[in-house]
């Protein structure tokens, strides 16, 4: 028999590159003519599939999106993207690319339309979001590969201390998605979405270049959106050991912004838009965003490598620029990202020992409101953030107690720089409070993970982990223009204790998962209107540090193979969400639910395949909620129901049919938040969803 040599053997046991063959000569004594060649091929686990096998080594509730499932109907935003997914909330106004993220309540009231809040963002690994928040000009669903999502404290291997967590956009590239393509989709309401995209492998390199252009007129009047993004990846193997890719994206993007309604304004009529928002031409235009990322990759030995990250991203912004009091904006974060990691035994046992470092500086921070008089822009106010960060170092360690049985241990200290000054306002600081701060905390945040694979099908997981949210640099003091709050607020760091509980079961057929979760949460970062709209200024919101909350829920996921035969299946797929937030005896409020977020959330899909044919049914149930902390006005529930169809040839081409909102139901897509509304239904604090519309795409590649 030729035996392989050890580094094939190790190859195939270890799942690493290679391939070997075993001869075996009959022994022509026995008269055996069986024996014969013994091929044994193995294959690194890459892109998606890599992901998953990672994440579900991970103490708690993860999951990964692949895009070419979610390119099988729609791909207007992120919404897209990550509806269905057990634990998040995600929602948009005016159907524009400003989608609100909430995970297990975190940010759960950012304003509608602007940086998201309370989860932490990054493309390929290397982040987005900065001392400001993040900025959603850049999510483009059509440039994904898949996406991560890492509920709560199980985005520690991301430098991430948010209670909601992580979702990390993960890009397509030369190897992922090799050739041309060419992908229109467009529908109701003025919606068109352009993309063309080329990838490639020349030797060890490879490239992948990417245009999308999208607009939508808008379901609601002054809804207009158009957006332009720029993407590209480039990767390079040097040797086995090391290897470098860098990401370029540019972006710009334009919407109108939507205006609200009462209750019976939503029912009578959902397509008009409130006066003051017509008046004041209220708008976002981020007209030239810049991200620049690369990430390296340096094998030591055959137990242990360095990964290198680095960033810089660069936001500049106008808002209500034709109106009476126009505001602007310009951000630019430095980011840096060092790991190590070695796989050895401790004790005897297998380990595995993670070091981290993530620092984000917010170099270029500014903020300006001005009054439009006729004769030009006069300066009202003028905020900066310069030298604000957010500094990260982590030591994780898993320990393998058993073969089905690994801990997890990891500790994190933060610091956490907040550097606000009010150059200028037209209007005096009459407050007890300053016009500048320096505020600059050191926190620990601890983690304590253990995972029991109790059979091949069934692990379960359970953790305990403190979370950080710090404020944002403009939640400090707001960005436009405010005699109400014309001063730098003593904002302090949210901070949770969170235990979670679950279970991952996958067979041939089922795929499920269930987590339950606790959090006692303590400085939570709330955010409220104190100044509406009017016929010449934007609303003003405010954010404050709330009295003990506590956040808890539950998770749910089901995916189930009910039917397969020859190529033909009938796919289920199910999502349920309980969130649970509330006041823990509060002053005023005693233990009122927190308003903006739904209690419960079903989405269901059914999905019949048949070859390149599929076809489906949705749906989505949300429970009624409250818009105000006093809890005496709520937002109505509702049932939607879609229907999509679809072929695919060869992998070459693609058509698709999605038909949303069947029953043209009118309802609310999202809310703003108010102190106490007293109940009155002709408060207009709803932002109007989309009616009945319909949506076709074609892709053709080469």
């Amino acid at each position: 028999m030729n035996h392989p040599t050890l580094r094939q053997f190790l190859a195939c046991c270890l799942g690493l590159p290679g391939t070997f063959a075993m001869a075996a000569t009959p022994d022509p004594d026995s008269g055996d003519e069986r024996l014969a060649t013994v091929v044994v091929e193995s294959k690194r686990l890459e892109g998606a599939d890599s992901a998953e096998k990672r994440l579900d080594n991970v103490p708690g509730a993860t999951s990964v999106i692949r895009n070419a499932d979610v390119e099988q109907g729609r791909a207007a935003s992120m919404q897209d993207v990550l509806s269905g997914q057990p634990g998040v909330f995600v929602t948009s106004a005016g159907g524009n690319d400003a989608v609100h993220v909430s995970i297990r309540g975190s940010g759960m009231l950012s304003p509608i339309g602007n940086m998201p809040n309370g989860v932490k963002y990054l493309m390929d690994g290397v982040p987005l979001t900065g001392p400001a928040g993040a900025s959603y000009e850049l999510f483009e669903p059509l440039n994904l590969d898949y996406t991560e999502v890492l509920r709560g404290a199980n985005a520690f291997e991301q430098g991430a201390l948010t209670l909601g967590g992580a979702i990390n956009f993960v890009g397509k590239s030369g190897r992922s998605a090799p050739g041309t393509r060419l992908h229109y989709e467009g529908g109701s309401f003025g919606y068109q979405k352009s993309q063309f995209a080329h990838g490639g492998v020349i030797g060890d390199s490879d490239y992948y270049l990417t245009l999308v252009d999208s607009r939508r007129d808008g379901f609601q009047d002054h809804t207009f959106r158009k957006s332009r993004v720029l993407h590209s990846n480039f990767g390079h193997v040097f040797s086995p050991d090391l290897q470098t890719r860098l990401q370029i994206r540019y972006g710009e993007e334009f919407h109108q912004t939507p205006g609200l309604l009462s209750k019976s304004q939503l029912q009578d009529n959902p397509r008009r838009t409130s006066s003051s928002v017509l008046a004041n031409r209220s708008q976002v235009d981020k007209y030239a965003s810049f991200q620049i990322g690369s990430t390296t990759r340096y094998r030591l030995d055959d137990a242990s490598e360095v990964q290198l990250g680095l960033g810089y991203y660069k936001l500049p912004q106008r808002s209500n620029a034709h109106s009476t009091t126009p505001g602007a904006g310009d951000y630019a974060d430095f980011s840096t990202t060092l790991r190590y990691s070695r796989h050895d035994e401790l004790f005897g046992l297998a380990n595995e020992l993670e070091l981290g470092w993530f620092l984000t500086r917010q170099n270029v921070g500014k903020t300006y409101a001005y009054l439009s008089n006729g004769n030009g822009k006069v300066t009202r106010k003028q905020n900066s953030y310069n030298g604000s960060l957010d500094n990260v170092f982590s030591i994780g360690d898993t320990l393998s107690l058993s073969d089905s049985l690994r801990l997890l241990v990891g500790l994190s200290a933060a610091q956490i720089k907040r550097d606000i000054a009010i150059d200028y306002s037209a209007a005096p600081n009459n407050s007890q409070y300053p016009s500048a701060l320096d505020y600059d905390e050191w926190k620990l945040a601890p983690r304590l993970g253990l995972t029991w694979q109790a059979s091949p099908e069934l692990q379960l997981f359970a953790n305990a982990s403190r979370s950080l949210d710090p404020a944002v640099t403009w939640q400090y003091s707001p960005s436009t223009y405010s005699t109400a709050v014309n001063f730098v607020k003593p904002l302090v760091v949210q901070n949770a204790n969170t235990v979670e509980l679950g279970l991952r079961f996958s067979n041939e057929r089922i795929d499920a998962s269930a987590a339950i979760y606790r959090s006692w949460v303590k400085d939570e970062l709330l955010i409220v209107e104190v100044e509406p709209a009017t016929q010449t200024s934007s609303a003003i919101t405010t954010a404050f540090n709330a009295s003990p909350t506590i956040h808890q829920g539950v998770e749910l996921g089901l995916s189930t193979a009910l039917w397969q035969s020859a190529g033909r299946r009938l796919d289920l797929r199910q999502a349920y969400t309980f969130n649970d937030f509330y006041f823990r005896g509060d002053e005023q409020f005693g233990t009122n639910q927190l308003p903006g977020i739904p209690r419960h959330l079903y989405q269901a899909s059914l999905k019949y395949q048949d070859g390149g044919f599929h076809a489906g049914l949705s749906a989505t149930g949300v429970s009624g909620y409250y818009i105000d902390f006093a809890n005496t006005l709520e937002a109505a529930p509702y049932w939607l129901f879609g229907a999509n169809l679809g072929y695919d040839y060869k992998d070459q081409w693609s058509v698709f049919l999605s038909l949303n909102n069947l029953t043209d139901k009118k309802y609310a897509s999202a809310v703003n938040v108010t102190y106490d509304a007293a109940g009155n239904h002709n408060l207009e604090a709803f932002y109007p969803g989309d009616g009945r519309s319909l949506t076709a795409g074609v892709s053709y590649h080469f």
